[in-house]
């Protein structure tokens, strides 16, 4: 707790880009030039995301809070730009142009992502393409799929799953963009009721509780101003050595990855940057550890620096405690139940009283945005928000209204649409509020969807078909939230005020380019599919998983578990208790939000570069002091744009020459 100041300056030389400066003239963002890029960027950024994570099935630089190939293209922009300046000065980009860019393509990333688009899409075709007698779907699923939502023509999706084909002929164009429109619709309701949510609780968050949002600094260093003068960033000599030590890292790797003779560096398996020692325990109950990666990757390290002292080592805590708690059970002799301790009902509970307790923080904020939304007397200005509360209010009430007026139409008993959009939304906002506290870099939440939790702890016996169904369908943006759009918006918003652009520009712009980065997405993926062929890549765009859900539903009713609703409680009041001790006592170490984010999957790959991490910044802080940390932190950032500019670099000329390259991440 003691180092949380520490995050508004990472060190001297850049320290306005995160200081508060005088009043000065709206700086420039939204422009003639900056839309032109954006509709450039968008497409060729999708189209390299797509590549990795769904064709090569490699990188996913969107299971993690920072995707590493925005960065690369912001830093690509910044670099050009300062080359620009020279040349061409009145032709430069301003730094709120940059950031706004950097912005709207994190948002367009988010939505293809490897938990959003990448997932629904192959579910437009797969019951048709693979329903057989075995499975019975033809009369099991499809009579319960609204027509002219999904694509069932044999003529129309075989290209997709055969590949050596073009999407861009008319036969196919006319059968999908009827699809693609609709759902393109849907999510753009999605992130249009996230935004307004992000408008109301922007000021209270960024302006009231100062919150440090760790997550943009990278990219707040990268465009400084002060960030190629003498004494800046990239004239830093410990900002070249972390470069230098995480980029050869990389290359020699890569390197090895085409000549087994060059010894590698730090991999321990072939490929991977992780040794998993649960391999070692095959006995009971110690088997019960199952897959555990040690793993070394030199940007998380660096990203850990910008993250509170406590929550660090909270992070690496929890994970062995979820671990060991596995363990406790079968060692007990209470693992009948194989979903016994109801680990993914916990972490729900978890961010249910995150949740709970950051609305409680803002209760008297939120009763004023009320009032002036309803044109009473109020304390807050909203002259100068994104867009006045009056119609924030309004567009989340209609918002979710027309989501839950869809769900209904497709099958879902409206009480429970209702109830379903609750669940996200509130599980969205406690993403986003994590994220800008303390920067976690993962928040994936795997199975623990508003669909799991309510036929967990309900049954499935309790839903209609129709419902389930629909449960099903929404599939593909529950499954995990590893590239939740909704904080991506937020910081967007963080990087307005940093610039000092106008908000309602970044509104405008990440909410109509988001929209446009939606459609692409679609394009991209159906292109990208009926070229190479979806019938060997379907399995790993999670195509089945849905479907074998709901037919596991059908034909299976379950009755609902006292167990399961009762695990959400003992998560929720296991987080209040921390919680609690941690305001009570300073001293106490353990983070209630690292409790959340650690029961999931996708810490497995983290928490030894956060254990690193914790290591390092707790010795530099003990026996070098404030100064010292600050003088150190070139360092580190070094190390994060190290591997991300290699990486990147091996990634596209993989990609280029159609050779498999080397995963730095994953």
């Amino acid at each position: 707790m003691a180092d949380m100041p520490l995050q508004k300056k990472p060190f001297p030389q850049l320290a306005s880009a995160l200081s508060e400066s005088q009043p000065r003239p709206y700086g420039r963002s939204l422009t003639w030039r900056v839309v032109l890029l954006c509709l450039i960027l968008i497409p060729l950024t999708d189209f390299w995301q797509v590549e990795m994570e769904v064709v090569r099935y490699s990188a996913h630089p969107t299971t993690i809070s920072l995707f590493f190939d925005t960065v690369f293209v912001l830093l690509c922009l910044t670099v050009a730009n300062q080359g620009l300046k020279r040349i061409a000065p009145r032709l430069a980009l301003e730094r709120g142009e940059l950031l706004l860019t950097y912005s709207v393509l994190c948002i367009a990333a988010a939505v293809s992502g490897h938990d959003m688009l990448e997932v629904f899409v192959p579910m437009l075709t797969w019951p048709f393409k693979h329903a057989n007698s075995s499975n019975n779907w033809a009369h099991l699923i499809i009579p319960h799929l609204k027509p002219g939502l999904f694509i069932s023509d044999p003529k129309i999706y075989k290209g997709y799953y055969v590949g050596n084909d073009t999407i861009f002929r008319w036969v196919y164009i006319r059968a999908w963009l009827p699809v693609v429109c609709i759902w393109t619709a849907f999510v753009s309701m999605l992130l249009f009721v996230m935004l307004c949510i992000n408008v109301i609780l922007r000021k209270q968050w960024t302006e009231h509780e100062r919150l440090t949002y760790p997550i943009i600094q990278l990219p707040l260093q990268i465009t400084s101003e002060q960030a190629f003068a003498p004494n800046g960033l990239f004239r830093n000599r410990l900002f070249w050595l972390g470069f230098a030590i995480a980029g050869s890292i990389d290359m020699i790797n890569s390197l090895n990855y085409y000549y087994p003779n060059i010894p590698t560096v730090l991999t321990p398996g072939f490929g991977q940057s992780f040794l998993d020692i649960g391999q070692y325990f095959t006995s009971k109950p110690w088997n019960a550890l199952g897959w555990t990666p040690v793993s070394f990757y030199p940007f998380m390290i660096g990203l850990g620096m910008f993250m509170p002292l406590d929550f660090l080592f909270s992070m690496w805590f929890f994970y062995w405690f979820w671990k060991l708690e596995r363990v406790a059970v079968v060692w007990l002799g209470y693992d009948r139940d194989p979903r016994f301790p109801y680990i993914e009902n916990q972490s729900f509970g978890a961010y249910l009283s995150f949740f709970f307790y950051a609305a409680w923080l803002s209760r008297n904020y939120i009763k004023q945005v009320l009032r002036c939304a309803l044109g009473r007397p109020s304390e807050l200005d909203d002259s100068t928000e994104p867009i006045r509360y009056r119609w924030a209010v309004l567009g989340v009430i209609v918002g979710v209204g027309s989501l839950v007026a869809f769900s209904a139409w497709l099958g879902m008993v409206w009480w429970i649409g209702i109830l379903f959009f609750f669940m996200y939304f509130m599980l969205a906002i406690a993403i986003t509020r994590m994220r800008a506290e303390l920067g976690t870099p993962v928040h994936d939440l795997h199975f623990t969807g508003p669909e799991m939790i309510m036929t967990r702890v309900a049954g499935t016996d309790s839903f209609s078909a129709n419902t389930l169904t629909v449960f099903s369908l929404y599939f593909w943006f529950n499954r995990a939230y590893r590239s939740h759009p909704m904080p991506h918006q937020l910081e967007g918003f963080k990087l307005a005020e940093q610039t000092r652009s106008r908000y309602r520009s970044w509104y405008f712009a990440m909410l109509f380019l988001g929209i446009f980065g939606v459609f692409v997405a679609f394009w991209n993926m159906l292109g990208l599919m009926y070229h190479y062929g979806a019938e060997a890549k379907s399995v790993l765009t999670f195509g089945p998983e849905p479907y074998n859900n709901l037919t596991a539903w059908l034909n299976t009713p379950t009755r609902g578990k006292f167990g399961e609703l009762m695990s959400i409680f003992v998560g929720c009041g296991i987080a209040f208790f921390l919680q609690w001790m941690r305001v009570r006592f300073p001293w106490w170490p353990f983070h209630p939000l690292a409790f959340a984010v650690t029961s999931s999957w996708e810490i497995n790959l983290v928490w030894g570069p956060l254990f690193l991490a914790w290591i390092f910044k707790g010795l530099i802080l003990r026996y070098g002091g404030r100064g010292t940390f600050q003088k150190a932190l070139p360092f580190f950032i070094g190390l994060m744009l190290g591997q991300f500019v290699v990486g990147s670099l091996w990634n596209i000329y993989g990609i280029a020459r159609g050779l498999p390259t080397y995963q730095f991440w994953q």
